[in-house]
């Protein structure tokens, strides 16, 4: 069952995040309190001003008296803002400093979350909950905050005061703002979910629009505009639905409590004309009073308002919560054991292997296989034989359920994960390239590197003379806006690869984005980035692999032949027919 998403739930997380920052928090409220105390002792002074102004009328007017109260009214509200202005920088300060500690550790987090996040949550929502959640959280924040605390204390602080002043006035404007207090509960509890599936819908809508946006070629030679319209259009419209809704009532809300402080005005005027005709009460606590009743509606007002922020802050901090507290990866601090000198010999042992979400549905099948020391070893078979799941399980990119993965004798699952992947270069079908010159593309992550090794790599994947005809040779920016092909791209992974000069390698369908020509230059230099080193190759192109010591066939999670490519085709099973298979023009 769905745990409930509350607003005052998700607000303890945030405030326990900030715990840190509680002695900067007490001291912004101190500095609230004390702005709000002095705020609320004006109307007193103003009423005796207002008494001591009647009494003048039928008499000499005592200035002196005057100008002393206002001389005093004018310092404690210049204490009052100065202490306001403190306490609103504090919180600023606070919030911002905690949002930029949350995007870090988000960051963080998705280092240590498991493949299977990514391959149930969409790239555009995982974005989204980063940057715009944590935006709307820190704004929610430092705008309610402050709001709410020094309305709070004023609200607190003007019905003492009301009840000092005249303790019948005081009941007539609580029973009015009682009403509008009750209306204001009745609409948050209400508005709440509209605010979480405001979130969750934008989330939505900017993971569809990422994926639209990364294959708007596909979607533009597949005629799909119409379909694709048709789904960001439902996305769009629940974004709309659950935009209305909650602003519709949280909008609700300013109104509504301004409604009740005119009301309050009403009731003060009558009932203190009542009690002034009576001899009751002097004619300046209805004034004072009219000033009371602005300050006790107008926190009211602010505190609506901040609730509408904090709703919205709440329904983020909810998404932002659900990444930092989902499952992490294993800790392996404890993990000390090391392969001391690489030679690249990988074994695997019965391997069985399902993924989490769909634990019944089994796709490696007792896999084994032995690899000595700077083999080629090329695995093929059909689409969804689990030849990549195979690279992801030595990569331990995933558990596997039973059997054992072993480098040079030592199981993987004894090793840190970081230490596996230093002792492999990876090329993937996929390109991956970021926005910086294509020296920072080539060196990412690496030191040392001379531009005599940049040369080299670069000649031996055929990328000199491409490089040589940008404008800014190896400092070239990349961006949008510089046209490379993706065969191009697929170079620029293949050298960063061989830069990197790991002890074992991995392609999977690395050459599958270059041309015939290309290919043939890309094989050569790949035939000697992989001697001496255990290489694990993935294609579809079996010529490319001929030359492989090992040829691993993988049909429905199981090998069912292994063996050179000589071997192979004279046993004339799988392996032949799907080698003939790409000369076949009836296929």
């Amino acid at each position: 069952m769905m745990k409930k998403k509350n607003m005052f739930s998700a607000l303890g997380k945030v405030f326990g995040y900030m715990k840190s920052k509680v002695p900067m928090i007490v001291f912004a409220m101190i500095l609230a309190i004390c702005g709000a105390i002095l705020t609320i002792v004006g109307p007193g002074k103003i009423g005796e001003i207002t008494n001591l102004m009647q009494a003048g009328l039928y008499g000499n007017m005592d200035l002196t008296a005057i100008g002393r109260i206002g001389i005093f009214l004018v310092i404690i509200y210049t204490a009052s803002a100065l202490f306001t202005f403190t306490q609103h920088f504090i919180m600023a300060t606070v919030t911002l400093d905690t949002s930029k500690r949350m995007r870090g550790d988000l960051m963080e987090k998705i280092n240590r979350v498991p493949m299977s996040y990514f391959n149930r949550t969409a790239q555009g929502d995982v974005l989204s909950r980063i940057t715009n959640d944590v935006q709307t959280l820190q704004q929610g924040l430092s705008n309610s905050m402050p709001n709410i605390i020094s309305a709070g204390a004023q609200f607190l602080g003007c019905l003492v005061m009301m009840f000092v002043t005249e303790w019948r006035l005081a009941v007539c404007v609580i029973a009015v703002t009682f009403l509008g207090m009750l209306l204001l509960m009745f609409v948050m509890s209400r508005s709440q979910k509209y605010f979480i599936a405001r979130q969750e819908n934008l989330g939505a809508l900017n993971g569809f629009v990422e994926e639209m946006y990364s294959g708007h070629e596909v979607l533009r030679i597949s005629r799909a505009g119409r379909k694709v319209n048709q789904r960001f259009g439902e996305l769009n419209e629940a974004v709309y639905d659950s935009n209305w809704k909650s602003q519709f009532l949280s909008g609700i809300m300013q109104p509504l409590m301004t409604v009740m402080g005119n009301i309050g005005y009403a009731v003060v005027c009558v009932v203190g004309a009542i009690l002034t005709m009576n001899g009751m009460i002097p004619f300046g606590v209805i004034i004072s009073f009219v000033l009371y009743v602005r300050l006790f509606t107008a926190p009211l007002t602010q505190i609506a308002q901040g609730m509408t922020n904090l709703q919205t802050a709440s329904a983020s901090a909810n998404r932002i919560f659900e990444l930092l507290e989902s499952e992490e990866l294993s800790d392996e601090s404890q993990k000390n054991t090391q392969v001391q000198t690489v030679k690249g010999e990988v074994t695997f042992d019965h391997v069985h292997f399902s993924y989490p979400d769909t634990p019944d549905k089994v796709i490696i099948k007792d896999f084994s296989a032995h690899i000595r020391p700077g083999q080629k070893v090329a695995i093929v078979g059909p689409t969804g034989a689990g030849k990549t799941t195979m690279v992801n399980l030595l990569m331990r990119f995933f558990e596997i359920n039973s059997g054992s993965i072993c480098i040079d004798g030592v199981p993987t699952s004894e090793l840190k994960r970081e230490n596996i992947h230093n002792l492999f270069s990876m090329v993937l079908q996929d390109t991956w390239l970021f926005e910086g010159t294509v020296r920072e593309n080539l060196v990412y992550n690496m030191e040392n590197i001379t531009d005599e090794d940049l040369e080299r790599v670069c000649k031996a994947c055929g990328l000199s003379h491409f490089i040589h005809s940008l404008p800014n040779g190896f400092d070239t920016e990349l961006s949008d806006s510089t046209t490379i092909s993706a065969g191009q791209k697929q170079l620029l992974t293949i050298a960063r690869a061989m830069l990197q000069n790991s002890p074992m390698l991995i392609l999977d369908e690395a050459t599958s984005s270059v041309d015939t020509r290309t290919e043939v230059i890309i094989q050569r230099a790949m035939d000697a980035l992989t001697k001496g080193r255990t290489s694990f190759v993935i294609a579809h192109r079996l010529s490319t692999i001929k030359n492989a010591d090992m040829i691993l066939v993988m049909k429905d999670g199981d090998v069912i032949e292994s063996g050179n490519h000589e071997t192979l085709m004279a046993k004339g099973g799988f392996y032949c027919d799907l080698y003939n298979s790409q000369f076949d023009k009836t296929v």
